[in-house]
């Protein structure tokens, strides 16, 4: 039997692979020297990716190649003015989970989260270590940790500074599960956000991004009426508090670029590659 932390150890692997390929990509090393870099033989290699991602390595780093970016932003594009067309402002979908939002009154987000408990707790993912938060009203913080577990809960707090804060574990597995293993489409997930009113217009813009697709910076900001705050819609992505749930690996540059990410280019990478392959296949 599969042990559960066993999706966790695979990713460190796929990161190290991709971090070797973004550093020699004008090589374009082959699966054995690829192997090599991460310390495994090719049939082993081949073997754990296949079992992580669903497809060979070979397939999967088509994925990751600007050319196809570019081809799916093109794609996206007219598939994101639809979505945005039927009104989905507030409900998205991605893979199975369906997620609703609820923002905080302007009252609450001042009081920076008192008289709130937040319940959170550490769990392994098919994409390395997260951190997740849940008020009553839902999910307030998913972000993934790297290296200092301590640090990844002071940015919890920081967002929340009034809120009580218990970790239990008990009470988060179960929507980490939900999440990244055994989705229930017939019960969705609730976010509880604490934004301001633009921030939380570009966040509920992102759920409205399909798996498998990708956006621009400038496409969501002509999504929620305000073409010119590109930067500003830049900033609100890169303060998104529920990572992977809110989409903002999803956001690419104009000329096909992957861009940076919060928690590590490869990670974005890994996960676009993933959501790319599964609505692929």
């Amino acid at each position: 039997m599969e042990k559960p932390f066993e999706p966790y150890q695979h990713y460190q692997l796929i990161e190290q692979a991709i971090r070797f390929i973004e550093t020699n990509v004008q090589r374009q090393p082959d699966l054995e020297e690829i192997a090599s870099a991460v310390g495994l033989s090719e049939y082993h290699f081949q073997r754990i990716f296949t079992r992580w991602a669903g497809i060979s390595p070979k397939r999967f780093m088509q994925f990751l190649t600007r050319e196809h970016a570019k081809e799916l932003l093109n794609q996206s594009e007219n598939l994101l003015t639809t979505t945005h067309q039927v009104g989905l402002s507030s409900l998205g979908r991605l893979h199975d989970l369906f997620v609703t939002t609820e923002a905080v009154t302007p009252g609450e987000y001042k009081s920076q989260g008192a008289g709130v408990t937040i319940r959170y707790g550490i769990h392994p993912t098919p994409f390395g270590k997260c951190l997740i938060g849940m008020t009553e009203r839902g999910i307030c913080h998913l972000g993934f940790v790297d290296g200092n577990e301590g640090k990844a809960v002071d940015h919890l707090v920081e967002q929340w500074q009034q809120a009580d804060m218990i970790e239990d574990y008990r009470a988060t597995a179960p929507l980490v599960n939900r999440i990244f293993l055994d989705p229930k489409p017939d019960s969705p997930l609730n976010l509880h956000l604490r934004g301001t009113n633009f921030q939380i217009k570009v966040w509920e813009a992102l759920l409205n991004i399909p798996s498998g697709s990708v956006t621009t910076y400038t496409q969501i900001a002509t999504q929620i009426g305000n073409p010119r705050a590109v930067r500003a819609v830049g900033s609100a992505v890169g303060d998104n508090p529920i990572a992977y749930l809110i989409p903002c690996h999803r956001v690419i540059r104009k000329n096909g670029e992957f861009g940076n990410y919060l928690y590590g280019s490869a990670r974005k990478k890994a996960i676009l590659a993933r959501e790319m392959s599964t609505s692929d296949s």
